[in-house]
């Protein structure tokens, strides 16, 4: 289908180019890259304005599906900066993209803008161009105050007063889960009729099961062994201490069931020259859990091979004390194996607790440790929570997700956004 329809879609610090697993990469990448492109299948140009934050890349990339293409916008130093670096230059990156759609004659018929940094760009660009204008927070500075354990943890002012204004400002919000349209409304007083709850999708031609035995095989393991994944950024609020522990735990309390067990952290990079502090944080606890035969920290994987890391695991740990949806819990669940998640945020919609896996309380290494053991001793239900998981996974196809997404746009834009089109 063809139709004229085009957006510009705002992801300051998050470009869907990026190198997935590194430190600031994760779950929000896949999201841009995927959406965008499911959406230039239908026939809707999308241009991605993402910062420069290397001199090696082009002004613009065409993505490998016509239509979607990324523009890389100047402003502030071409390297990696935290997002609380990228603030001052905040106004840089708004006339700047203002500027290039000028300069490469792009008019669009809506923004979409995603995480707070990129709503205030929004916000600019919405006045500019005079369009409708959506946006997605991603993760809330509110929540993560809430399970912040040290300072250093909390989200800025700047943050919380950014995401505030633009809860108020944009003409449609869109959140990951019924949880997230409360916490909108509750804690930043948005307008509950101008919130539409539409979850991230799944690649299901990508995260299609595979026979374990031969995952395992592909990723370098034994067929025999078992694997125990965690697969995500590594940061104090992903709560991989906590899988740790419940191992140290299993180890004490039933090592027979850990026979042939290997514990594989994707994420980060461990063997850099001056690790980062939660690198250097899980590495003093392994070390001194002496978990070195039973933990391994594999460090970012490419996403070309990460659905035979998922196919190849028994289990999924998402530990984690906040996640506004969990984007991994998804596709391991999309490849047939179940997850088990903390009972927290977006968790709690996306694990259905004996369905498709199980929820334990954050933070609590002992009932962890429980669940790992009933699904490392009962193969049968393992692998009917397996079965369950992939079924449950289905709903979340990018087609189905994108047609949501387009009603709504239909809703704030003007005219037909190519509705009935997915799968």
């Amino acid at each position: 289908m063809t139709n004229h329809k085009r957006i510009a879609l705002i992801s300051v610090h998050t470009s869907p180019l990026a190198t997935l697993g590194a430190k600031k990469t994760g779950g929000m990448n896949v999201y841009i890259r995927d959406f965008g492109r499911e959406l230039a299948r239908r026939g809707v140009e999308v241009d991605v304005f993402t910062r420069v934050d290397s001199p090696d890349l082009p002004p613009i990339r065409e993505d490998e599906v016509a239509g979607l293409r990324v523009i890389h916008v100047p402003a502030g130093p071409m390297q990696g900066l935290s997002t609380d670096e990228i603030i001052p230059y905040l106004g840089d990156f708004a006339s700047c993209a203002y500027q290039l759609a000028a300069a490469y004659r792009r008019r669009y018929d809506l923004i979409h803008s995603h995480y707070w940094l990129s709503g205030l760009v929004g916000n600019y660009l919405c006045h500019q161009w005079d369009l409708p204008w959506l946006h997605m927070y991603h993760t809330l500075g509110h929540m993560k105050n809430q399970i912040a354990q040290e300072r250093s943890e909390l989200a800025s002012h700047e943050r919380i007063a950014g995401e505030t204004y633009v809860a108020h400002k944009a003409n449609r919000l869109i959140a990951a889960t019924p949880a997230e349209e409360t916490q909108l409304v509750e804690l930043y007083g948005a307008d509950a009729r101008k919130i539409s709850v539409i979850p991230p999708g799944v690649d299901l031609s990508r995260f299609e099961p595979m026979p374990i035995e031969v995952a395992r095989v592909t990723i370098g393991f034994t067929p025999r062994c078992r694997i125990i994944l965690f697969v995500g950024r590594i940061e104090p609020l992903k709560g991989i201490d906590s899988l740790l522990r419940a191992i140290a735990i299993l180890r004490e309390q039933a090592p027979t069931a850990l026979k042939d067990v290997h514990v594989a952290i994707i994420g980060g990079d461990p063997v850099a020259e001056e690790l980062d502090a939660e690198m250097l944080r899980l590495q003093t606890i392994h070390r001194e859990l002496d978990l070195r035969t039973l933990v391994t920290f594999l460090g970012a994987k490419d996403q070309e091979i990460l659905p035979a890391y998922y196919a190849a695991a028994d289990m999924v740990i998402m530990p984690s004390h906040y996640e506004s949806f969990g984007m991994v819990g998804l596709e391991a669940m999309a490849m047939g194996t179940p997850v088990i998640a903390s009972r927290v945020g977006g968790l709690v919609h996306l694990v259905q607790d004996g369905l498709n896996g199980y929820l334990v309380p954050s933070r609590t290494p002992e009932a962890l440790a429980e669940r790992i053991l009933h699904l490392l001793t009962d193969e049968p239900h393992r692998q009917q929570l397996g079965l369950q998981a992939q079924r449950y996974a289905q709903q979340f196809s990018w087609p189905q997700i994108v047609d949501r997404m387009l009603a709504v746009y239909k809703e704030v834009g003007i005219g037909d956004w190519g509705l009935g089109t997915g799968d």
